[in-house]
């Protein structure tokens, strides 16, 4: 199994990214928001090669994180590669648990290739493999502030699923501050 390539940037395409490695050019598959590399730069993209009967292919990720989302994507039932890769290009880490956490299918509403019935199929199949031991959905994309707020809410005697919600609930202005997030997060609850 290929598990990560580093090497140059050959080339990008809107679905895929070419990575040579000491000579040899790997088609990569990747999230259309995953790579930002410019052509001839280094590269290291974390990837999980799958084998059918009719192909080899690699599906390449900036971060380790997307990767195993990706992974937990491909084993829902009727989600193939090339939808997980739809979705991870259409949806942040962030937004994806958060769709799932909450069972909100309207986040997967412009995704190519993701129907409602898809949708609810992804969440009701995820939800609970996504809870960690302490009940919350992983925080991918959370900054460490929100991350302590999350923690906080849960010491207040809140739920994982409320904190989470009190969380989603703070406007995208406020500054990342600790003190301040928590007050907004609070007044969720009020």
């Amino acid at each position: 199994m290929i598990a990560s390539l580093e090497g140059i940037l050959a080339a990008a395409h809107a679905d895929h990214v070419i990575v040579a490695v000491n000579g040899v050019g790997y088609k990569v598959f990747v999230p259309s928001n995953s790579l930002n590399e410019t052509i001839g730069s280094a590269v290291f993209i974390h990837t999980i090669m799958i084998v059918r009967e009719d192909a080899i292919t690699l599906f390449g990720f900036a971060a380790e994180q997307e990767r195993e989302a990706f992974e937990l994507l491909i084993t829902v039932s009727g989600v193939g590669p090339r939808i997980a890769l739809a979705v991870l290009s259409s949806l942040s880490l962030e937004r994806l648990y958060t769709a799932i956490s909450s069972g909100s299918t309207d986040a997967f509403g412009r995704i190519p290739g993701v129907g409602k019935k898809t949708a609810e199929k992804i969440i009701f199949e995820l939800k609970d493999k996504l809870k960690g031991a302490d009940g919350l959905i992983p925080a991918a994309g959370y900054t460490d502030v929100s991350k302590d707020v999350l923690e906080a809410l849960i010491g207040f005697g809140y739920s994982a699923s409320e904190a989470q919600a009190a969380l989603r609930s703070i406007p995208a202005d406020v500054p990342d501050d600790f003190e301040e997030r928590v007050r907004r997060a609070l007044q969720y609850f009020v």
